[in-house]
């Protein structure tokens, strides 16, 4: 259920300039395609500026370029993480009931603060501490050993293994499955030994973990996950694999084994990542690439294998003539075949 604000208000809120009338009143957020009256839009694509007349919003958040039009507007530096923040005013999100269910199972040396709140069917084991404000959803199972920080948010299904430890804020969505063993067998294909995974999975701060990911466990030490970083839904993290501050991983990404991500690297979509390489710091890695070597910081790669993203362009526009050149080359080849024949020709003349 939205909020009903005021323009001027939602303005004070992102600190925006108002162009036009401030007192309208503002019920929902939609795009600009949608939008009609009572709703606010943005633009934050330059190629949809030409809507900006056309609109029925009343309202429309933008960047300093577009204040000419006679809509009304919130003028931002940066309108998509404004329309972000409006959201968040117009649609607060419900505040769970505080307490613990009588329908949860906690181990009775557990530490649960106050201001928790711990859904029926919850499970937590021996020796865990829970930091206040945090919200366990029904079907969470929290492993022996495990801490979680202030205000984080584990919903329905989330499994904790053992000694797992979570920061503060972060949010685990439906199905996360944090500290399972790291995928490690000696002789694999012969005896396939498993190796017994002892080390830990570490969540920093503000961290947010899409639907159905799996975060393993360390085989020594731990599997890191720093500060602010952002996984997508359905995306594998394999043992001792340490992500950088910041970084972003899209859907159905794979991180092989002891990997290390430095901070704010961005993985495409279905990216695939081996084991025991360095990524640098803000490298872009582009979706289905598949990165088999260490990679400098600031570079933008693509392909299977990885290459500069530069090179990848060249070589897919190149893919599409392949029939024409390769058409093109055997008509060359059958020529310069003819002419080698003619020019033997005239050296038997000679002769």
């Amino acid at each position: 259920m939205t909020v009903i604000k005021r323009l001027h208000e939602i303005a004070e809120y992102l600190e925006a300039t108002v162009v036009g009338d401030g007192n309208i009143e503002i019920h929902d957020i939609r795009g600009i395609d949608e939008a009609g009256e009572g709703d606010l839009t943005f633009i934050a694509n330059p190629k949809y500026r030409k809507k900006l007349e056309s609109t029925e919003a009343s309202a429309v958040i933008v960047g300093h370029d577009m204040v000419t039009s006679d809509k009304n507007l919130l003028v931002v530096d940066d309108p998509y993480s404004s329309m972000a923040r409006a959201l968040t005013l117009l649609y607060p999100e419900e505040k769970p009931i505080l307490g613990i269910s009588e329908n949860a199972w906690i181990e009775r040396d557990a530490t649960i603060a106050e201001g928790t709140v711990v859904y029926p069917g919850v499970y937590i084991g021996k020796n865990v501490r829970v930091g206040r404000g945090t919200v366990l959803y029904p079907g969470v199972v929290i492993g022996n050993d495990s801490v979680i920080g202030e205000d984080s948010v584990l919903h329905p299904n989330v499994i904790l293994y053992r000694k797992c430890r979570i920061g503060n804020r972060v949010i685990l969505h439906a199905g996360v499955v944090v500290g399972s063993d790291g995928f490690g067998f000696a002789n694999p294909g012969r005896d396939n030994l498993k190796v017994s995974q002892v080390g830990f999975a570490q969540i920093d701060d503000d961290v947010e973990v899409g639907s159905n990911s799996t975060i393993d466990r360390g085989t020594l030490g731990k599997t890191w996950i720093q500060r602010g970083v952002k996984i997508d839904n359905l995306v594998q993290i394999g043992h001792n694999v340490v992500i950088g501050e910041d970084s972003i991983i899209v859907a159905q990404v794979g991180i092989s084994g002891s990997t290390k991500l430095g901070k704010s690297v961005i993985l495409g979509g279905q990216a695939g990542i081996v084991g025991h390489i360095s990524i640098g710091d803000n490298v872009m890695v582009a979706a289905k690439s598949g990165v088999h070597k260490d990679v400098p910081p600031n570079q933008i790669i693509s392909g299977a294998p990885n290459m500069p993203h530069t090179e990848w362009l060249r070589i897919q526009a190149s893919i599409p003539k392949l029939p024409e050149m390769r058409k093109t080359m055997s008509s060359l080849l059958k020529k310069i075949g003819e002419l080698e024949a003619e020019i033997e020709k005239l050296k038997d003349l000679k002769r």
